[in-house]
């Protein structure tokens, strides 16, 4: 199962990143994309050199076997340091040079290659083994992947994660986001390799593939780089289906509310028949039309001297400022209806309207959505129902 994942995430990896290089050809600057689509591909290749699968194909007969690892962990070290490449490219500028850390990179290479072979490390069924004399190399090996590893991606999780929270809501913010967590994960399987070098230094010899967290967290990582990458790809594809569940929720949150006024003021709503013709969209617009029309029918029975009285109430009920408002809305309109089944009118049906503001139906809407969890569920407006009711009584 673990290895299904592997391969599926760095199938993603390779087709999302190779998109990615050709869209950048007409919209993005192509030498940070170039360094994004590496540190995909890099990873996602490094995942497949270790997958029992690759092994089976061109075996692990030496030197097959030991230059297996060696080229998976040169992988992983350019994934890193292209990470690092994109980050400050998009940190200090297309045109910058990113000097230090290709210089590092380069040097960290070369390093772990000369180590590598140093170390004489072979492999062992499922493990490799350093060879005689060359323990203490292939400990210097592991070592100096793993502090190469948390030090580059620590960098590229920093770098994405202050962008990120600057960043206005939507899909560069979110694409942002799944950057980060790709490199969190990253750091997680690099981190995950200090077990290996304790065992290593005891025993003399470490597991050659990945184990299954370890294959997890890598997955992981491409999966989610993968996704931030190519979030303008695919991400107005998945906001259309997301954007009509939010305005079917909008819809059924407004139905208490258009159930009463509805109720109060029948001709606000014709029948529509079954389900919804043309669409959530259109229904919800409708619904927020016709509760515009019943608050209209009611104006005269609307008190204009309770609006003061029930914000009043709601401070001394210590009700958020944010939603003061909307339950002085909630009040007026619950003593309006209370008025209405009564026949009291506190001006003529002639008299002027006044919620003729023409807000765009999002933010109507989102209103309506505050009004109608006050009406339902504010002690406030509860009260000043039953004290109007009670006093029509009288």
């Amino acid at each position: 199962m673990t290895e299904t994942i592997a391969y599926f995430c760095c199938v993603v990896a390779f087709a999302g990143f190779g998109y990615k290089l050709i869209q950048a050809r007409h919209t993005q600057p192509r030498r940070r994309m170039w360094f994004l689509s590496g540190f995909g591909m890099c990873i996602a290749g490094g995942i497949m050199l270790l997958t029992p699968a690759m092994e089976n194909a061109v075996g692990v007969e030496e030197p097959i076997g030991s230059l297996l690892n060696l080229a998976a962990d040169l992988l992983k070290i350019g994934a890193m340091a292209f990470a690092v490449a994109f980050a400050h490219s998009l940190k200090l500028g297309e045109g910058k040079r990113i000097g230090w850390h290709a210089l590092l990179s380069w040097t960290v290479v070369a390093a772990e290659i000369a180590l590598f072979f140093l170390s004489g490390s072979y492999r062992v069924g499922e493990h490799t083994a350093a060879g005689p004399g060359g323990l203490g190399w292939f400990v210097a090996y592991n070592v100096l992947f793993l502090v190469y590893g948390l030090i580059s991606l620590l960098t590229f999780s920093i770098v994405f994660a202050r962008f990120a929270r600057h960043a206005d809501p939507g899909p560069l913010r979110t694409g942002l986001w799944l950057l980060v967590g790709g490199g969190v994960s990253a750091l997680g399987w690099t981190f995950w390799d200090v077990d290996d070098i304790y065992v290593l230094a005891t025993t003399g010899a470490v597991d050659a593939g990945e184990d299954t967290l370890s294959a997890i967290l890598a997955a992981l990582s491409v999966g989610l780089a993968g996704a931030g990458a190519t979030l303008s790809v695919w991400g107005p594809a998945l906001a259309t289906p997301f954007r009509l569940l939010g305005t079917y929720r909008t819809y059924r949150r407004i139905e208490p509310l258009w159930a009463a006024l509805r109720e109060a003021v029948p001709g606000i709503a014709l029948d529509p028949g079954p389900g919804m013709p043309g669409g959530v969209e259109f229904a919800l617009y409708r619904r927020v039309i016709e509760i515009r029309d019943g608050h209209l029918a009611l104006r005269p029975y609307f008190d204009p001297d309770l609006p003061p009285v029930a914000e009043a109430e709601a401070r001394k009920a210590k009700i958020p400022e944010a939603r003061v408002a909307a339950t002085v809305e909630a009040a007026t309109l619950a003593a309006a209806l209370v008025a209405s089944e009564a026949g009291r009118r506190y001006a003529p049906d002639d008299v002027p309207a006044t919620y003729l503001d023409e807000p765009d139906i999002a933010t109507e809407a989102a209103w309506l959505v505050e009004v109608t969890r006050a009406w339902r569920r504010s002690a406030v407006v509860g009260r000043i129902r039953d004290r109007v009711r009670e006093s029509e009584l009288a």
